[in-house]
């Protein structure tokens, strides 16, 4: 994306100021790119320059607006979970979890078309091994399944969305059990679909007609779970939620604010940013960036608005999986998040700047700023499709 060129007085917290109207060197900022963060910073750009350059790919909505204590309370756990394992430490049993589950999916799918009732105990214990790798680190299993589905594209959704479900409530710090029933619930949600025509399925609704039959999925899910022994007693209403909206305008009852449980305000933020990202029909295939900026905008109509500042916060600007272009032109993909400098995660450099294959792997921790040339180090410059590079999961550290 090309920087956009504004006034300084159009400045405004969470932007990121990738260029200013003169050398860097006869300003006081120390960082040639940054965020917006306080207006003190404004004011020193008022003072220097009369025109900035901001990259929107950049911009971190988390800080714009800030919620209150109070709000953020009625979103927010209180129990902790240390990261316990590196990434490279916890990919294998990360990949344990994944195959297992993508497998119980796949019988879970041809059990449903036939007629016949969901195994509720495998799919739980599917569920208990993703929570415990997300416990571990959350950013190995977020790899793993961002880089599964781009080399299979018949995994279905059901799995990258409960575990975003159980990452996100794990950065909410629910307790354990909350975590799980958000992850049997991204899994299970959408059910329902495997009622509906395929074709329907995978190509979307083309007029009203279409549209009013795939809206029946969500109550073909709250049948199906609410006949499965053994799911929590809380599920099948839960499946109701995650196309409800926080202003009302969603399905299938209009609920709005408070009426809709947080599961069901989380899911509809997770299956939202799954929908914007995946290829088309059913997806926009959007850039992470661009896909957090459209549920930024939905904040406090569609969505809840301290559960969108928080899960803008719990991806960062770059997530985990994330295609990157970086300043030496090079092709990478966001192995781990740095909780201290943001814009400065671990990248995994898997093409040059023509696009060749690079082996092995080139793995760089920006924060370390390692050297893209003399004097110059790495920084990424923009974000890239989720499938603009395929990347096969059994070539990392596995």
């Amino acid at each position: 994306m090309e920087l956009r060129e504004i006034p300084v007085e159009e400045a405004s917290l969470g932007m990121y100021v990738s260029k200013l109207d003169r050398p860097w060197t006869e300003t006081p900022f120390v960082f040639q790119g940054f965020v917006l963060t306080s207006e003190k910073q404004i004011d020193l750009l008022r003072k220097h320059c009369k025109k900035i350059f901001v990259d929107p790919e950049k911009e971190d909505h988390s800080v714009a607006r800030k919620s209150s204590p109070e709000e953020l309370a009625k979103v927010r756990g209180t129990t902790v979970y240390k990261q316990v394992a590196s990434v490279e430490v916890e990919l294998p049993r990360a990949q344990t979890a994944v195959k297992q589950t993508a497998t119980i999916v796949s019988q879970l799918s041809h059990t449903v078309e036939a007629g016949g009732a969901i195994e509720s105990s495998r799919a739980k214990e599917s569920v208990v091994q993703i929570t415990d790798s997300v416990v571990r680190n959350p950013d190995a299993i977020a790899l793993l399944t961002r880089m599964q589905q781009q080399v299979a594209q018949t995994l279905d959704r059901a799995l990258g969305i409960s575990v975003n479900m159980t990452i996100f409530g794990r950065f909410l710090q629910l307790p354990r059990d909350s975590l799980e029933v958000l992850g049997l619930l991204g899994l299970l949600q959408d059910v329902g679909k495997l009622k509906l025509p395929k074709e329907l399925v995978e190509r979307g609704p083309i007029n009203a007609e279409e549209i009013a039959l795939y809206r029946t999925h969500v109550a073909h899910s709250v049948e199906i779970l609410g006949s499965t022994p053994g799911v929590p007693a809380e599920l099948p209403g839960l499946a109701s939620l995650h196309h409800e909206r926080y202003d009302g305008s969603g399905y299938p009852r209009g609920l709005r604010g408070a009426g809709i449980a947080l599961p069901g305000l989380i899911a509809g933020i997770v299956d939202t940013f799954d929908t914007l990202t995946a290829p088309p029909p059913l997806g926009e295939r959007m850039t992470p960036a661009n896909a957090l900026s459209v549920i930024y905008k939905g904040r406090g109509t569609q969505f809840h608005p301290a559960l969108v500042e928080q899960f803008i916060q719990c991806l960062g600007i770059f997530p985990v999986g994330s295609v990157v272009e970086l300043n030496s032109g090079e092709i990478g993909i966001v192995l781990a998040q740095n909780e201290v400098r943001r814009l400065q995660p671990r990248v995994m450099v898997v093409q040059d700047a023509a696009r060749n294959p690079i082996r092995p792997y080139k793995i760089l921790d920006l924060m370390k700023e390692p050297k893209a040339r003399p004097g110059e180090p790495y920084r990424i410059q923009r974000t890239l499709e989720y499938d603009s590079v395929q990347v096969d999961p059994r070539e990392l550290f596995l």
